[in-house]
Parts: C-alpha cells; structure tokens; sequence
C-alpha cells in the first residue's frame, strides 16, 4: 500500500486531495493508495470571504466546511504535526495532549501554510487578534457585535488588512489602519489607479489610513505605534504579513525567510512536496516567488496531486506551469476593485468578478448556494439601510482617541 500523507487543512491539501483522488479514485477505494490529512483544525476554512464574514454580510458556517465532509475518502487525523524525518520517511503528530505518535509516508505534501508574526509585538498575543487559526475570524466578528460603534485598530496593509478596515467600518466602527509602507496595498503597485481607488473607498467608509509606521504595543485598551502615537482602542486586529509555520526536519531546504524551497515539480527533495504560504514557488517565466496568496496556493495543490498521481503511474511530475490570473479585494457591498489578466476593474463589476471567483473556488457546492443567499438577503434586508445610518452618526463622534508620546 502507497501512503500520500497531507500536513494542514488548507487550500494546498483540499486540491492536491482533489485532484489526487480523481486521478488515482479506484486505488484509493480498493485500498491500494491511502491517503492521510493531518490538521489541527477540524475544518477547511475559505478566507475569501472574510471581509463579508466580519461585516455580518454571510453566515459563518458558510466558509468553515468539515474536513470530514470535503476529502471523504482520506483518513482525518486531529492533530498537530512536529517534526518530520526524511531518512526514515515519516512524521511525528500528537492529538490534544495525548502521547507523541508517528506516521510513515511514500510522498508528503507538506501545506501547513504561514501565521502573523505575533510575537513580534509587545503584547499583541496577549490582547490582539489574528486571522489564521481555527475559528479566528469568526470569534473576531462576534466580538465586534459585543463592543458595537467602538475604535478599532488594524495593523498591516496589503489587501487583508484593507478588506478587513473596510468590513469592521461598514458595521459601525471607527477603524485605524496602520500600514509601514508609504502606501496601502503595496502588492498592486503596478496598478496605482487601482491603488487610489481602494484609498477612496477607505475615505468612503471614515478608515484613518496612517501610513509609514508599525504597530509596537497592544494593551487591554491602547495600540502603541513605531512614531510614539498612542492610539486608544478596544480591538486590534493583526494582518501584518506571515511567518511559515516551522517544522523542525525541514530546514536543508529553507529560504532565508523561512519558506520551504520548491523546484520546477513543487517538489522540495523527492517525496516531499510544498506550496502555499510556506513554501517558496518560482514563476514559471520570472522565476520570482509567486505571491502568498490563496489562487497560488489552490493551483499549487492542484498541481501536486497531478506530480503525485503521475509518480505512482510511474511517469515523470510535469514542471509547474501556472503563470496567475488576477486578483481582487472588497470594499463593502457591489464595491471593489480587480485586475484580470493585467486589465483593471473598479466597482460592482470588479466586486462580480471577485464573487463568481471565489464561489467557483469553494470546496462546497451547498455553502457556495449559501453565501448567495446570504448576500441576496443583505442586499434587501431594511436593517442594512439603519445600520448605515448608524455608522454615519458614530463615526465622527468615536474617533479612537489620539495621543503623541516621546519614542
């Protein structure tokens, strides 16, 4: 028997399973090909619509779906992996706080992804928010409906962090976002008028754009910010970049920033494989690294499984040939901007194309059907039109408190 073992439960495993399974279904149901998921999370989670999640826009249970319930045919192990040997061709895991247990493998996919660099800053583990971990976002969304028209503090601000300013001041908030570079969205600077507009849509919504400083300090009610500005708030909320998650075994085949070092193949040495945020894929015409974003991530998988399938028939992996397609970012309902093949889009066309997108991606049919309901009902629902009365009423008056100390 073949053992395909698949570390994380992101968009890397969810596609190279995908694409595995349909390659290889009848060894993997006659027991010839096993495959093994472990995660720490229990669920896949879609963090294309975190924007309409964290402005009450969908329902939560539409971008979490079981792991259970999107790879049936793989063995779920719950737990988190800590190291791998690659003599030996296996990975130690444990289960809660159960005993250390191993798992051998012919072929590892390693997608276990990148977190914020949390520790970084004084305080911010202890009193902040993150993204990335289990049920994250969605606990960040309830604790706004428990703190209504309070200041709101958003470090980093590249297209997370810009979507996520713009959702929490569409629900009432007086949002700061807190970038280090001179501009917002640093990543699209080959499309300024794109950039401009998502500055205008900011403006739109009352966001405070503070360019050119970091955040240093996070406690119980104040953001400290590398220029000695005190700003007082009670939420801040990090989306400022990512670390690979470390698996101690790895490190011959790590990049000064981490990231785990792919070939043409995605294969890292034979039998391990990478993509994602943790890992360091080369564009096929630049050979610059791909960004560190889910469409790269999908296909990454996407591709793996291909490679894995094509080993186990025997033949050569294909190199990796996917060159992008486009991105997008939200600013509230029918607003946005997205660049497709190089050609920009700005409001309710580009905020179309980011849905049908997103929606095609989804790894359930079913919550893909929900999330267009949800948005239908938001579109029509008479509360939308008092919650923004009441946005425009606090906002000026809630301005998060500002004060200047020395560095």
């Amino acid at each position: 028997m073949t053992r395909v073992v698949l570390l994380g439960g992101g968009y890397v495993t969810l596609h190279a399973y995908a694409t595995l399974v349909r390659r290889r279904a009848r060894d993997v149901r006659r027991g010839d090909l096993e495959i093994v998921v472990i995660s720490a999370d229990h669920a896949h989670r879609f963090h294309g619509f975190t924007g309409e999640l964290v402005a009450g826009m969908i329902d939560s249970d539409r971008v979490a779906t079981p792991l259970a319930e999107a790879m049936p045919l793989a063995r779920i192990i719950g737990g988190r992996a800590l190291s791998i040997d690659t003599v030996h061709q296996s990975v130690s895991y444990r289960r809660g706080e159960n005993p250390v247990e191993a798992l051998t493998y012919d072929h590892l996919v390693v997608g276990t992804g990148a977190k914020e660099p949390a520790s970084e800053v004084a305080g911010l583990e202890q009193y902040g928010r993150t993204l990335r971990g289990p049920d994250e976002i969605a606990a960040l969304a309830d604790h706004l409906g428990t703190v209504p028209g309070s200041p709101v503090v958003v470090a980093g601000g590249g297209i997370a962090g810009a979507e996520l300013a713009a959702a929490i001041a569409d629900r009432g908030h007086p949002v700061t976002l807190v970038h280090s570079g001179s501009r917002i969205l640093g990543e699209w600077s080959d499309q300024p008028g794109l950039v401009a507009r998502a500055e205008k849509e900011l403006d739109r919504l009352g966001v405070r754009v503070m360019p050119g400083v970091r955040l240093t300090e996070v406690t119980p009610t104040t953001a400290v910010l590398s220029d000695g500005t005190t700003l007082t708030t009670a939420t801040v909320v990090a989306a400022t970049g990512q670390r690979p998650v470390y698996l101690p075994g790895l490190d011959p085949w790590r990049d000064e920033r981490g990231r785990l070092r792919t070939g043409r193949t995605l294969a890292v040495r034979y039998g391990v494989w990478a993509a994602g945020d943790g890992a360091r894929v080369e564009h096929p015409r630049n050979r610059e690294p791909v960004p560190a974003n889910a469409l790269w991530a999908i296909k990454g998988g996407d591709h793996i499984g291909h490679a894995i399938a094509r080993r186990l028939s025997g033949k050569t992996p294909r190199a990796f040939t996917y060159r992008g397609l486009g991105r997008a970012a939200s600013f509230g309902y029918g607003r946005g901007i997205s660049e497709l093949y190089g050609v920009p889009f700005t409001g309710a066309l580009a905020w179309l194309l980011r849905l049908v997108f997103f929606l095609r991606f989804m790894p359930s049919r079913a919550r893909a059907a929900g999330v267009v309901s949800d948005l239908a009902r938001f579109a029509v629902t008479p509360r939308r039109g008092r919650v923004h009365a009441v946005q425009v009423g606090t906002r000026s008056a809630s301005r998060p408190t500002v004060s200047t100390e020395a560095a």
